[in-house]
């Protein structure tokens, strides 16, 4: 089906991330696979080419494209379309970003946007900890504010994408005791330097998919933060990080969409150059009936993506419609990719074809950014299904 949501601009900038991705990143990729992150070199790079920070206003150095989503779309699309990804720069840029910009002061713009822009300071973001999983009300990390106006920061968080790789990350703490009449305040931001003295990056978490991401373990103790280093109000942290889960999900469909019909078109090259008794297997009904299946949920996918692109740069895209997205297109993605490596028979098993990278790193998109069933939660309260007190 042809697409509307994008204009020619827009395809200008593609043909720059696809010229970007299949002569710079796609040849070295698997070197960043092997070393568990993407060199930070690579995000300068793209800072230099324009590639990156396009959400960002000019007078900070970036694109100055502030009111869309859709650059940033693009890019995923490419780097998924290649079998390739960048690491945590969708953290960096698609959920991270978005804080600073929004409440960030001038004077914290002035410091972090630059940098931000052009690849040279790159961000992740703590909020998940051991034993709390998607329930932010839980979180036990502290800051106490000292005497002098700063604050100090003890505790621990895991699952952090990009921390390795990071210069600052915005840490979510509790800053007053857990009020159980109020389970989602007295939580706030911090923005602190990966230099700080007490900040450790702890264990490396291997994962079976999406390995050219750093996810790591971090530690707090007894680090001093600045007055000055806190994001936006004390104790308004859950607030500000349930404003920005529509376009967070809404990367994840983007990226879950792409390698979806890369995973179609990887399956279709292999059926037609692979032969079984003679024949090539494009020319068995079963694998044809079975690309077809596989062709139509993401076009389907695609098509509801493509409208809720549109509705985010609206301002239209609601909790629980990002909340359909995210999981229509991730169960999308897993079924697709499974069919695809089935195609590859015994090679779809084997890491040398990119088909079975695409399925390994498929499985997270329906845990991250919150679980499937928390979809179905989200949407079920939008019916107005919640439980019945009588």
């Amino acid at each position: 089906m042809r697409r509307t949501v994008y204009t020619d601009d827009h395809e200008e900038f593609r043909q720059l991330c696809r010229t970007f991705v299949e002569r710079e990143l796609a040849p070295a990729f698997q070197q960043y696979e092997d070393a568990g992150m993407v060199d930070k070199a690579v995000f300068a790079r793209m800072g230099e080419l324009g590639l990156i920070g396009l959400q960002i206003p000019e007078e900070y150095g970036g694109g100055g494209q502030t009111d869309t989503f859709k650059y940033n779309a693009i890019l995923t699309e490419e780097t998924a379309r290649a079998a390739t990804s960048l690491g945590t720069l969708r953290v960096h840029q698609d959920v991270v970003t978005p804080y600073i910009l929004e409440y960030a002061t001038e004077e914290q713009k002035k410091r972090w946007l630059p940098g931000m822009a052009d690849g040279t300071l790159m961000t992740a973001i703590a909020m998940t900890e051991p034993g709390t999983g998607s329930d932010l009300t839980g979180i036990t990390t502290r800051a106490q504010r000292n005497d002098d106006g700063t604050w100090t920061l003890n505790g621990s968080k895991t699952f952090i994408s990009g921390g390795a790789n990071a210069d600052v990350v915005l840490v979510v703490a509790r800053t007053q005791a857990f009020d159980p009449a109020d389970r989602r305040g007295g939580l706030t931001i911090f923005v602190v330097p990966t230099a700080s003295a007490g900040f450790e990056v702890g264990a490396t978490l291997h994962k079976i998919g999406i390995k050219s991401q750093d996810t790591v373990e971090l530690h707090f103790t007894d680090v001093v933060v600045q007055e000055a280093d806190i994001l936006g109000e004390v104790g308004s942290a859950f607030r500000y990080l349930s404003a920005n889960l529509a376009q967070e999900r809404l990367t994840i469909a983007v990226n879950a969409v792409g390698t979806a019909d890369a995973a179609i078109r990887l399956a279709a090259e292999y059926a037609q150059e692979r032969t079984s008794f003679g024949t090539p297997l494009s020319n068995f009904q079963n694998t044809k009936f079975v690309l077809a299946e596989c062709s139509t949920e993401v076009a389907a996918a695609r098509a509801m993506l493509d409208q809720a692109l549109d509705a985010h740069d609206d301002g239209e895209l609601s909790p629980a419609d990002a909340a359909r997205l995210k999981l229509f297109t991730t169960e999308v993605q897993g079924r697709v990719i499974d069919k695809c490596l089935q195609v590859h028979g015994g090679y779809g098993y084997i890491l040398e074809y990119p088909i079975a990278r695409l399925y390994a790193d498929a499985r997270v998109t329906r845990i991250y950014g919150g679980t499937s069933e928390i979809m179905k939660t989200i949407i079920a309260k939008d019916m107005g299904l919640s439980a019945r007190r009588d």
